[in-house]
């Protein structure tokens, strides 16, 4: 049985990046995020045909995140060399192009695991989303199988949602009063 992750502190981490615009490396570790909001989620493989479609809707979508204070960081068990790749291949050849956050590499796949989401026999994550909140508690989770993608809105909305420092209905959308 999984250990539950919703309610305590994120699991730590520090892993080496990729900017945003493909050009620079660099690390990143939980502790970075300290004092904001992060969408941090993981997708199987770079060059695959369904994580493209996510990560650009996310970094398409950054300014709503950045005005809601919160950083986004992806993150796959690939090396920062294949992201690199990813990022500077056009999109119209299965690439992602400019990105408005950088991508991580988990190539230990330790990170996958401490968050639950490794598949150890494929050696690649699942699709996990988490919220975690500038205490570095982990307040939202959401991990889907690999085939069906994600959902910016949900996601935005389940974090205005947990802004909103209140208890929200089913279906409680920003406007919508808490209970």
């Amino acid at each position: 049985m999984a250990e539950r992750l919703v309610g305590r502190p994120a699991p730590d981490f520090a892993m080496e990046t990729v900017s945003g615009d493909g050009q620079d490396f660099g690390s990143v570790k939980l502790s970075d995020y300290r004092g904001k909001w992060l969408v941090f989620f993981f997708y199987p493989l770079d060059f695959t045909f369904v994580c493209p479609t996510e990560i650009t809707a996310l970094s398409d979508a950054s300014e709503q995140f950045k005005a809601l204070d919160t950083e986004i960081l992806g993150v796959s068990v690939d090396s920062v060399h294949s992201h690199k790749a990813w990022i500077n291949t056009p999109k119209d050849s299965n690439g992602l192009g400019q990105l408005s956050f950088p991508l991580a590499s988990d190539i230990t796949k330790q990170v996958a695991k401490d968050y639950g989401v490794l598949i150890e026999e494929e050696g690649v994550a699942l699709r996990g989303l988490f919220i975690i909140d500038p205490e570095g508690e982990l307040k939202y989770q959401v991990v889907n199988h690999n085939d069906v993608g994600r959902s910016v809105e949900e996601t935005l909305r389940v974090l205005q949602a947990l802004q909103s420092g209140g208890l929200c209905a089913m279906n409680w959308k920003p406007g919508d009063s808490n209970l």
